[in-house]
């Protein structure tokens, strides 16, 4: 069965974007940048992947999930499909009808939709935001890889929005890059 991936970054209290969802705060991502090059390719938008030269195959997902919220960057800055190298999938009610054709939006409940999805044969599935969406697809999160950034943020986007519901993970793995920026890496208990 495919794993649900929920790679994103945070800072240290637990944010992944600020109020207005920028991410700029965290700073700059050289190495992090390098380390997704190496490892997770496809995390990459495709227009970075082309800057940068990357054409590696993706290497651990062919599916990427996003809210709205998520997505909105992208459309504002003229990026109708962010990941054309991916099935890219957002969840959204008030989207309601995609602005590219490589791009599906999805109307109905997350967590039924993902369970189906993870019975599909593929590659895994990479959450990349939000803290909305993310809470709601919390008990189907297998995977956590969080690159936690040297910053306290104070507020904005939490890495989820499923107030008070816990859930253990067990940490696999810690990959420390430069300027104090860690990857970390869990699985559910």
């Amino acid at each position: 069965m495919r794993k649900l991936v929920y790679f994103v970054a945070t800072s240290i209290d637990g944010f992944i974007a600020a109020p207005d969802g920028s991410w700029d705060f965290f700073g700059p991502q050289d190495d992090a940048i390098g380390f997704m090059t190496e490892r997770f390719p496809e995390t990459l938008p495709t227009h970075v992947r082309a800057a940068l030269g990357v054409d590696a195959p993706n290497a651990v997902f062919d599916t990427v999930l996003m809210g709205r919220g998520t997505y909105e960057p992208a459309l504002r800055a003229g990026i109708t499909s962010p990941y054309q190298h991916l099935r890219q999938i957002i969840f959204s009610r008030t989207v309601t009808a995609p602005s590219d054709q490589e791009v599906r939006i999805v109307a109905e409940e997350p967590l039924p939709f993902v369970e189906k999805l993870k019975q599909e044969p593929g590659r895994d599935i990479w959450l990349a935001g939000g803290g909305d969406l993310a809470g709601q697809l919390l008990p189907a999160i297998d995977e956590l890889v969080i690159k936690l950034n040297p910053v306290l943020a104070g507020g904005g986007i939490p890495l989820t929005a499923a107030g008070f519901h816990p859930h253990r993970f067990t940490l696999t793995g810690t990959t420390e890059l430069g300027g104090g920026l860690l990857v970390l890496r869990y699985r559910a208990a």
